[in-house]
């Protein structure tokens, strides 16, 4: 699995962990790896996967973990985009957005291996794949101000 593939599970785990309470977390982090393989049909006519998990039993424990290691820095997270994002406070952020800057500024922070610019430029790929118009600029503006 590819760096960029990790983050895209990342992604998604993060993502599917807003909709569910605390206690249910690692549950819905096992389900995860469960689901069904999603495409959908772009307007050309061709058919894109958004959702397949094919990874071994080494890449699951490892993205699991990372997972949980970032859900347990959310508040500072959170704290740290707050103190950026002049009139969007996380509260007010969408989900997918908000989700992309956690990950990002966790990689950006915590991770040693992942330079900031490298952090930042996934973070908009991600942002263009899932997230609305606005988003990649969006992310990137948040970004570039935790820079």
């Amino acid at each position: 699995m590819t760096r960029r593939e990790a983050r895209e599970h990342c992604f998604k785990m993060l993502f599917c962990q807003d909709f569910y309470p605390a206690e249910e977390k690692e549950e819905q982090l096992e389900r995860y790896f469960e689901a069904p393989v999603e495409d959908v049909t772009g307007e050309d006519g061709t058919d894109e996967i958004l959702h397949k998990v094919n990874v071994e039993d080494g890449e699951k424990k490892t993205l699991e973990e990372r997972a949980e290691k970032i859900m347990r820095e959310i508040p500072r997270l959170d704290e740290e985009i707050n103190r950026v994002a002049e009139g969007w406070k996380t509260r007010r952020m969408g989900r997918v957005e908000l989700t992309i800057l956690r990950l990002a500024l966790f990689e950006m922070k915590d991770d040693d291996e992942i330079p900031e610019k490298v952090a930042i430029n996934e973070a908009v790929e991600l942002a263009k794949k899932f997230g609305g118009d606005d988003a990649p600029a969006f992310v990137n503006g948040i970004l570039a101000k935790l820079v």
